[in-house]
């Protein structure tokens, strides 16, 4: 097992069957954007996994909610009571209280409530993430995280530009491993002459 600082570039995730969106009272949109101990699809050579600590920072923060992770299109923030963030046994649950007098908010609202946009995804900045092996593939533990916004998504998938930071991460993982196993098989020779 390897423990890290993971590199502080932001990274988007979503999962089609644990991200959804829906409406309550015709203008509230909750949804849970973090489901917790569940492994990712593949993310390219390895997958993830987000443990329930890795929220706790984010709940004390100012994050906003956007629509498709537009920053020029914001229909919510836990700074200014439009956004609440929960987190359970299950994951980190959101509500969030667009304004609908702006016209993308009402948009958004409408598509949700027409089962058009049922999405959801969020920006982080990994702090703390454990690699290791599971059925011999990479897995990533995310254990600590700066949550930067959650974002009501017409398609939830991971962007390839986001995985490469991750992938950066991987890599020293695997090198790690390189070079463990070469010191134990120099230790053996060692031992073995």
């Amino acid at each position: 097992m390897l423990n890290g600082i993971a590199h502080r570039s932001l990274e988007r995730r979503a999962s089609p069957a644990a991200a959804i969106a829906d409406l309550i009272d015709d203008r509230v949109i909750k949804g849970w954007p973090i489901l917790f101990n569940v492994l990712s699809t593949d993310l390219g050579g390895f997958k993830e996994r987000i443990l329930p600590e890795a929220v706790n920072r984010s709940l004390k923060a100012d994050v906003m909610a956007l629509v498709d992770h537009d920053t020029g299109k914001v229909i919510g923030r836990t700074k200014s009571g439009t956004m609440a963030m929960r987190k359970d046994k299950k994951g980190l649950g959101v509500t969030i209280e667009p304004d609908m007098e702006i016209s993308y908010a009402r948009d958004i609202v409408r598509a949700v409530a027409r089962g058009d946009v049922s999405g959801m995804s969020f920006g982080f900045v990994v702090l703390e993430d454990e690699w290791h092996k599971e059925d011999g593939k990479p897995v990533r533990d995310v254990i600590d995280m700066e949550i930067m916004e959650i974002s009501v998504v017409t398609f939830p998938a991971y962007l390839e530009a986001d995985v490469q930071v991750a992938q950066r991460s991987l890599q020293q993982f695997q090198q790690s491993l390189t070079h463990a196993y070469d010191w134990r098989s120099r230790y053996h020779e060692i031992v073995n002459e």
